[in-house]
Parts: structure tokens; C-alpha cells; sequence
């Protein structure tokens, strides 16, 4: 517990940064989600015809999954806060419609009728007796909107957006509980602080007491009632962050426009060794004197699509995932020939540049316990193959769904387990296996974790993985406008053994070690 206490000590600023940008981004989302939804709602109150396309299309953003998403969304907006928002904005309207359109709807239609009857005109009607009365029920999905806002928006960390999500997934990566806490507890904090002050505005919305019996009578009510004020302050502030916030945008962005224009933007995926690789050739071109934008730990293949968007220039690949994921070829282990279709194909079909081999290969490793490799004799996957049928495997949702993955897999060695493998997050295949939750898992063979966690890589003796050499994926564009980036590509040719970035991870993944400090040192090592 005091290390705990220590740790979060030590890192108060960065989690004081990670919960404002966390806090910023909700508000900013919000005050867009607000302007939208609640004309919407009232729009479609009006317009019964409307409300089943509005209400189900609302539904559809709901479900689409948020990386995917944000996938649809980069080729437009690109990664960072604008694609994380817009985002953000899709999730939070069905709440706020559903509720705006249920509230008018429940005004009882007798008290319409007789504020007619007294002269309001529909304008009138809708400011000083629907809005009030519907305001409790419009106040409920505005706070459940809010609620879910802080819950998704630790997912924009995939998309270099910020906030909280950037703990959380760092410390899944590395093993490290207290890095989850970190960014758990604050992310838990601020959906119940969200939760609790928006439910005492709703518990404090009141309605006007009675329709007097003449339209003067409504003189009093010019001004709305104390919830229809509240809720539209909050609007006001909402809009009035927002508007600040794009007007510093915009200041900063003015500052510094020379000096983005020629930025040359690294990109990394969401794993340490692909940080560390993208931190080693920004650090050697920055050594170049170029300016230098990092877009670190991106979700998914959400780095490939960023490229061919031109919102990044450049970022680690693996020509194994390349030759079947991205190009859709079946495996092959040819090392040499794998490399050069993609170098090729790369280049013919996609307009993108493949640099030479960095000198090591992370392939897929079939790991296992070294406790049950000594017990049972395993050295290679026919090995384990005999046992299978009472173990339990657990693999990442990339490993279940590519085309070198677990079906090829699984048909090539003949596997059959108690249960379907169990499919969950990358990083949390490591605990899950040295927990003994799982039996059988499919990590990276230079994870460092490996050996910290006491697990045994099995022999692929029927070869049917294909070759993983690390490279660089780099727009060519990028490339012809910036001459040291292509010296940087060509200097780290063969440059980083296995042994290397095993090591590197380790450091990373077991010793906490920042990937910059990491790569600072292999450059200086390496003369670079």
C-alpha cells in the first residue's frame, strides 16, 4: 500500500494532466451533445413522423463499437481531440433526444389546452410550460449522457486524444496496477462527482405551480423557472468552454503554424515495443534538427488507417501482419519473399514506402506456463496438442479475427480445448495466463514479460506462422519532402537485434522505464 501511495505521488502531475484533458474533453462533447440533442428533441416532438428515423438512428451511433468509430471518423478528421469528440457526441445524443422528446410528451394535454386557451403562443407554450415541467425528465438523460461521456472517453487514449484511458491501458500493457488505479479511480471519481451533481439539479427542477386564468397571469413566468434556468446556463458554460477552448486551439495553433507545417509525424500502436521503436526514430531525427510530432500507442489498425488518411508520416509495422492482414495473402514463411511483396505491394497499391528490416522479428509466441512445459514435457505446440482438450486457451481479439490467427492455427496442429479460447485485450492475456485463469496463450516473442512472468515459448514446428520482421511504414510523400527521415529509415537497418528489444521491453514492461528514456539510451549505445 505505501508503494502504491508513493507511486501516486510521485505522478500527481501527469494524473492531474490526464484528468483535466479527461474533464475537457467530456465538457467539450457534452456542450456539442446539448446543442444538438435538445432542438432535436423538440423538433421531433413536434413532428411525431420524425421521431422513429431520428430515435433509431441515435440507436445506431449508440452500438457501433468506438474504435471502429473511430476508424470511420479518421479518414475525415484525422486522430487526436476532434475525432475523439465528434465521437463523443454520437454516444451522448440518444440519451438526450429520447429524454427531451419523453418529457414534452408527458405534459399532460389538458394543461396545454388551457395555457392556449389564456393566450400563449407555441414559443411561449414551450419556454414557460413544456420545457419546465418536461425539465426533471430532460435533466435524467442529460446525466446519464454525462455519465457514459467519462466512461468512453478513456477509449479516445487509442486515438492519441488524451485523458485518463492513457493510465489504464499503460498499466493493462505493463503489468502495473498501480498505473491502472491511476487512471481508474480519477475516471470513477468523475462519473460519480457527474452523476451526483446532475442528479441533485434534477432533484431540485421545479414546474410552476398552476396556470392562472388569463395570459397576463403569465407575466411571472417571462423569465423560466429555476430548472429550465439551470439547465440553460449549463449550456451557456458548456458553449462558452468550448468556444475558449477552440479560440486557444486556433491561438496556438497560429503560433506555431511554420513550425507544424513541417512537423514530421511518428506514430506508434498500442504496445511497448512499437512505442519504443517510434521513440528511437523520432529522438534520431529530432537529432537532425527536424521537428517532430509524436502519435503514440494508437488502437487497433488504427495507425495503418492514420497513414493512408495522412494524419501520420511514418510508424512500425511487422511484415507478417502486413502480407496477410493488410494485404489479405494466405501465410507463408518465405522470410525473404514475404518482405518483398510487401515492399512492392505496399508501394504499387497503397502509394507507401517500406524501409529495410531493423533486424529482428517479432513473431507470434505460443506460450505456456514453465511450471506446466517442465511437468507435462512441452517443447513445441504437437507437444501441447495432446493435452489441449482439458486446457483452457485465451487470446487476443487480433490473434482471433486475422487470417494468420487462431482458426489457421488451430486446424494446422489439430488443437481442440474444453472451451472456446477465451478472447480479451492483448495485454491481459499475460495475467490471465500466469494467474492460471488460462492454460495457453498467443503473446509476441519479444515481450519482455516472458520472462519476468515465468512463461515458456513453444517451438511452431510445423511452421505455420509466417515471418514477423519489424519495419518502418512511411507515406512516400513524407519521405521525399524530408531527407533526414530517410536517412533515419536507412541508419537503423539491422540496427536492433532480438536480444536488443527483448531487453527493451523488459525495461518498459518489468522496470517501469519511460520508452523515451529507453530509446535515449540504444541511441546513445548505438551512436545515433
Amino acid at each position: 500500500m505505501n508503494s502504491i501511495l508513493s507511486w501516486w505521488r510521485d505522478n500527481a502531475g501527469a494524473i492531474a494532466e490526464q484528468s483535466l484533458s479527461h474533464i475537457q474533453l467530456v465538457l467539450l462533447a457534452m456542450a456539442c451533445a446539448l446543442a444538438i440533442g435538445l432542438p432535436c428533441g423538440v423538433w421531433i416532438a413536434r413532428r411525431p413522423c420524425w421521431q422513429k428515423p431520428v430515435l433509431g438512428l441515435a440507436n445506431v451511433f449508440q452500438t457501433v463499437p468506438s474504435l471502429a468509430l473511430f476508424g470511420l471518423l479518421i479518414p475525415v478528421l484525422g486522430i487526436g481531440a476532434p475525432t475523439a469528440i465528434v465521437a463523443l457526441v454520437l454516444y451522448a445524443l440518444l440519451p438526450i433526444v429520447r429524454n427531451t422528446l419523453t418529457g414534452i410528451a408527458g405534459v399532460d394535454p389538458t394543461v396545454r389546452e388551457a395555457a392556449r386557451g389564456m393566450g400563449l403562443t407555441e414559443r411561449q407554450l414551450l419556454w414557460h410550460v413544456e420545457l419546465p415541467l418536461a425539465s426533471g425528465v430532460i435533466l435524467a438523460g442529460v446525466r446519464v449522457a454525462t455519465v457514459l461521456c467519462v466512461g468512453v472517453t478513456t477509449i479516445a487514449a487509442t486515438i492519441d486524444a488524451g485523458g485518463l484511458g492513457q493510465s489504464i491501458f499503460r498499466g493493462l500493457r505493463q503489468d502495473d496496477n498501480a498505473l491502472i488505479l491511476a487512471g481508474a479511480v480519477p475516471a470513477a471519481l468523475l462519473a460519480l462527482l457527474a452523476d451526483g451533481l446532475l442528479g441533485r439539479l434534477e432533484r431540485r427542477g421545479r414546474a410552476p405551480q398552476a396556470l392562472a386564468a388569463s395570459a397576463s397571469d403569465f407575466a411571472p413566468l417571462r423569465s423560466p423557472p429555476r430548472a429550465v434556468q439551470v439547465l440553460g446556463a449549463g449550456g451557456v458554460l458548456l458553449a462558452l468552454l468550448l468556444g475558449a477552448s477552440f479560440w486557444r486551439g486556433a491561438r496556438g495553433g497560429s503560433r506555431s503554424q511554420a513550425a507544424g507545417a513541417r512537423a514530421f509525424v511518428v506514430a506508434s500502436k498500442d504496445f511497448s515495443e512499437s512505442v519504443i521503436l517510434a521513440e528511437i526514430f523520432a529522438q534520431s531525427l529530432e537529432a537532425r534538427h527536424v521537428a517532430v510530432r509524436r502519435r503514440f500507442e494508437l488502437g487497433g489498425n488504427l495507425a495503418h488507417q492514420s497513414l493512408l488518411a495522412g494524419a501520420v508520416d511514418i510508424y512500425p509495422e511487422y511484415t507478417g501482419t502486413a502480407f496477410t492482414a493488410i494485404l489479405k495473402h494466405k501465410p507463408q514463411t518465405d522470410v525473404a519473399r514475404v518482405y518483398q511483396a510487401v515492399k512492392s505491394e505496399y508501394k504499387a497499391k497503397l502509394g507507401l514506402e517500406v524501409g529495410p528490416p531493423l533486424g529482428f522479428s517479432n513473431d507470434f509466441a505460443i506460450l505456456v506456463r514453465q511450471a506446466d512445459a517442465r511437468q507435462f514435457g512441452l517443447k513445441t505446440v504437437s507437444d501441447a496438442a495432446r493435452y489441449t482438450p482439458t486446457r483452457v486457451a485465451g487470446f487476443g481479439q487480433d490473434f482471433m479475427s486475422r487470417a494468420d490467427g487462431y482458426k489457421g492455427f488451430a486446424r494446422a496442429y489439430g488443437l481442440k480445448f474444453a472451451r472456446e479460447p477465451r478472447e480479451m485485450d492483448l495485454s491481459l492475456t499475460y495475467r490471465a495466463l500466469a494467474s492460471g485463469q488460462v492454460d495457453m496463450i498467443a503473446g509476441n516473442a519479444t515481450d519482455g514479460l516472458i520472462g519476468a512472468l515465468k512463461l515458456l515459448q513453444l517451438k511452431d514446428d510445423r511452421k505455420y506462422f509466417p515471418p514477423y520482421q519489424a519495419v518502418f511504414v512511411a507515406r512516400g510523400a513524407a519521405l521525399d519532402a524530408s531527407p533526414q527521415a530517410r536517412q533515419v529509415l536507412d541508419a537503423l537497418g539491422n540496427a536492433i537485434t532480438t536480444d536488443e528489444m527483448r531487453r527493451m521491453n523488459l525495461a518498459a514492461d518489468r522496470d517501469k522505464q519511460q520508452p523515451a528514456a529507453i530509446a535515449r539510451a540504444w541511441r546513445q549505445q548505438h551512436g545515433l
